[in-house]
């Protein structure tokens, strides 16, 4: 299966790890941290991945016109049924059914490193923003998908045992509180992002690498994160 299938496959665990209250990084600070990056409402939001809305929502009541974009048919459904007032639209981030320049926010968060055809998501994100809008992404952060810490211990070492510039698939079970869900992702090194945006006109106007707050760190394993970044975020600017 491709990345699409695969998150297709596991959209039940998907929704019910990301509907947990205060469950996910994204209540408990990936959301403030990735927002705050973000212009003010215009004429148009895209949440390209939008995943079940969850984003989609949050940017609605802050005030964004927002249409959601998501290729998994059971998130996208469940999106429509969290707020029926929200447009969303089943398609590839690959191929959109927008007319170019209609927009002038693109949000990917969370959802390129789970695009199969990233480079062709980055031109089309290009191609519907209006001269002056912007893209905003968050990624998990290549470094992040190439290796991992040898234990649960605060100070552990992060181990690389393969190549951080070679891309691969991978597959990462996750089981916590109750919780369990495969991530299926894509690693590909920073310089394949980069290479795509800069492919598709793209100007970096901010980059940030967030890891975990101190605030935000509830077990002690946690504190292994304070070291190494979780996420990457850019804003960027279609000149």
């Amino acid at each position: 299966m491709n990345l699409r299938q695969q998150w297709e496959d596991q959209a039940a665990q998907w929704l019910a790890w990301a509907r947990a209250p205060g469950h996910d990084s994204f209540w408990r600070h990936h959301r403030e941290q990735f927002t705050s990056l973000l212009p003010g409402p215009g004429a148009l939001t895209l949440d390209i991945g939008c995943g079940e809305g969850r984003l989609s929502r949050h940017l609605n009541a802050s005030g964004h016109r927002v249409i959601g974009i998501d290729a998994s048919p059971s998130l996208i459904a469940a999106a429509r049924a969290a707020d029926p007032a929200i447009s969303v639209v089943r398609a590839d981030a690959a191929s959109l059914p927008l007319a170019d320049a209609c927009a002038d926010l693109a949000i990917a968060f969370m959802s390129l490193q789970d695009v199969d055809a990233m480079p062709a998501a980055v031109r089309e994100a290009a191609r519907v923003l209006r001269p002056g809008g912007r893209l905003c992404m968050a990624i998990v952060h290549p470094l992040n998908s190439a290796g991992r810490f040898a234990s649960l211990a605060p100070d552990a070492p992060f181990v690389i045992q393969g190549s951080y510039l070679n891309s691969f698939n991978y597959s990462d079970p996750m089981e916590r509180d109750g919780f369990s869900i495969i991530f299926h992702s894509a690693h590909r090194p920073l310089q394949r992002y980069f290479a795509a945006l800069e492919e598709a006109g793209f100007l970096i106007e901010a980059l940030r690498e967030p890891s975990i707050p101190e605030a935000a760190i509830t077990r002690d394993s946690s504190r292994r994160w304070l070291r190494v970044p979780l996420f990457l975020h850019l804003r960027c600017l279609r000149p």
